[in-house]
């Protein structure tokens, strides 16, 4: 949920709250309402709202979410006062979902959206001193090292962390816990191939072979959140260790073969991807394990695309309380939220992510046409921390001169 080069920023209401935010897919362009992309804004605008500046990481004009909650209110709700999540422009949930939050737990939560992940981290580094909230989600396996190095987390261990979170701990002081989890995958344009009776890849090698010449599109992973997993997906296979220079010749070989860059997602998917609603002229295309299912019209027992699990990289979102939080103790209510069955149970159509409690319940065409792969690469979040910027000039250097 990282970067939104095509970003068309308007005010969001969600229950009692607002969120300036982008129309992004998973921070990678603007997404349009039904396309594929993991992420959408579309919850209903409500009468009351905040405005955030994703400029200034501060709240607009003196907006708020209502008025800070008092420990006296006199109502006989419990009171948490205010919490400030900061978070990417990437997030929604239903108005619903977090109304019942509010009035259950006496919070009020303010959401200030600062970008896509890598701005967001930045911004807390930067205001490390002067946290520009409470509690923190969004924080991706990409760039968790760094927040991590820089301090701007304190630990807290949430109860819930035992239904699956635990899984993808990567930090024994507990400063990060994971949310949800998602596979960048190539997708595969199940009409094209059958159209042509010609057999689909299947695994990054096949998109080497002269037979998918000119036929992949990918996001560039410098402007990209789902072209760097992609970027990284491949160093991860080829090996940056025994053969440091194995994921460049691979790359050297997708380039001999016609692969298309473009600038981020919703391009790749939108514009030249065969399969979505652009009807571009590319069977191929860098997306996620979850995009086919929304690619299914009413009626239609098989999707018309599919992914490539051969060919996936996990990422993984992390949330935690923010170092110096005005309020600690709601930022860590804030964290019992995020990983609470309801919560949980939501994000698959919210977020187009898959939730990390393994007692969530997934949307029945998730089940059969959006499987998360049985072995996506990985790789350790310092390892990218301590390399992204290399690879990613590298990459430059070889595919844009």
């Amino acid at each position: 949920m990282r970067f939104t080069p095509h970003r068309h920023s308007r005010l969001v209401a969600v229950g009692t709250l607002a969120v300036l935010t982008g129309l992004t897919a998973c921070g990678s362009g603007s997404t349009a309402a039904g396309t594929a992309g993991p992420a959408t804004t579309t919850a209903t605008p409500s009468t009351s709202s905040v405005a955030t500046s994703s400029a200034t990481g501060s709240p607009s004009g003196g907006s708020s979410v209502g008025a800070p909650a008092s420990s006296s209110s006199g109502s006989g709700k419990p009171s948490g006062g205010t919490v400030t999540l900061v978070t990417h422009d990437s997030f929604n949930m239903d108005k619903s979902v977090i109304a019942d939050f509010e009035s259950s737990s006496g919070i009020q939560l303010k959401i200030l959206a600062q970008g896509d992940a890598g701005a967001m981290v930045n911004k807390l580094v930067l205001t490390k001193d002067k946290p520009l909230g409470d509690v923190v989600f969004g924080i991706d396996n990409s760039f968790a090292s760094r927040a991590l190095d820089a301090g701007v987390l304190q630990g807290y261990a949430p109860p819930a962390a035992a239904n699956g979170a635990d899984k993808y701990a990567i930090d024994p002081q507990n400063r990060l816990t994971a949310v949800d989890y998602g596979d960048v995958c190539i997708n595969v344009d199940h009409r094209w191939f059958a159209d042509k009776k010609r057999a689909e890849p299947r695994t990054y090698e096949d998109l080497t072979k002269p037979e998918y010449k000119n036929l992949l599109v990918v996001p560039s992973p410098a402007t990209s959140s789902p072209g760097l997993a992609f970027l990284l997906g491949t160093v991860a296979h080829f090996g940056s260790d025994g053969d440091p220079a194995g994921w460049l010749r691979y790359w050297t070989a997708l380039k001999n073969n016609g692969v298309k860059v473009t600038a981020g997602w919703e391009d790749a998917y939108t514009v030249d991807f065969s399969g979505s609603s652009g009807k571009g002229a590319r069977p191929l295309v860098v997306s996620y394990a979850s995009s086919p299912p929304f690619e299914m019209k009413a009626g239609q027992r098989t999707a018309p695309t599919g992914a490539l699990l051969d060919t996936c990289f996990r990422q993984v979102e992390y949330t935690g309380v923010l170092a110096g939080a005005a309020n600690p103790d709601g930022a860590k209510r804030v964290v019992d939220f995020l990983l609470s069955k309801k919560f949980q149970d939501a994000m698959p159509e919210q977020m187009y992510v898959y939730p990390v409690s393994t007692t969530a319940k997934l949307p029945a065409s998730w089940k059969q046409f959006a499987p998360a792969a049985s072995k996506p690469e990985a790789m350790d979040p310092a390892e990218i921390t301590g390399n992204r910027e290399k690879w990613i000039g590298a990459w430059s250097d070889l595919m844009e001169n």
